[in-house]
């Protein structure tokens, strides 16, 4: 069962990276196309789903925090990372996706089961869910990067604001989370 999740999951993420590419041939195609504000919303929520989502799934089955070195996950000034995190209102934006997302029990246990072994897993987890929303961030900024010079700067205006909220934040999360969680382990 395991090995069947990790074929699909990757061809998963391989669908979504194909769709990806295939939304950024069409932009960059002329001439350039005039598309409403509601179509450039849908067009930029597509665009940040699809990056994020292929690095989600790959995440989910393989160890992909591993591919940037361990020094980049060492928080190197705790304070300013709170003082980060306080400003962004990245605690606001904390309640709202253990409301709407990871609030159930079943949630919690997966990522901590309240152990001292848990707290091991739960570093780990939140390096992988920081790498998935990293990658997808700078890949989003660099596709937008493009928008622009093509000249699709509502697309890339929105997509940029779903994803510093997407995968930004996420990252500022995971970061505040594990300098907690290195206090514990002090």
């Amino acid at each position: 069962m395991k090995t069947l999740k990790k074929i699909l999951f990757t061809l998963f993420s391989l669908f979504l990276f194909y769709r990806t590419g295939d939304m950024m041939q069409q932009f960059m195609g002329d001439p350039t196309i005039l598309y409403s504000l509601t179509e450039s919303v849908i067009l930029a929520f597509l665009l940040t789903l699809f990056v994020t989502g292929g690095f989600a799934f790959l995440g989910f089955v393989f160890t992909t925090s591993k591919l940037l070195p361990e020094q980049y996950y060492t928080i190197k000034r705790p304070k300013k990372l709170t003082r980060i995190y306080h400003k962004l209102g990245v605690r606001h934006f904390r309640l709202i996706i253990v409301l709407a997302f990871w609030g159930t029990t079943k949630n919690k246990k997966r990522f901590f089961d309240g152990t001292k072994s848990g707290l091991k897993h739960l570093v780990v987890m939140s390096k992988q869910a920081e790498f998935g929303h990293f990658a997808a961030f700078w890949l989003i900024f660099l596709l937008s990067i493009l928008l622009l010079w093509k000249g699709y700067y509502l697309i890339a205006v929105i997509a940029n604001l779903i994803n510093v909220i997407g995968n930004l934040y996420p990252v500022i999360l995971q970061r505040h989370h594990r300098m907690r969680l290195d206090r514990l382990n002090g």
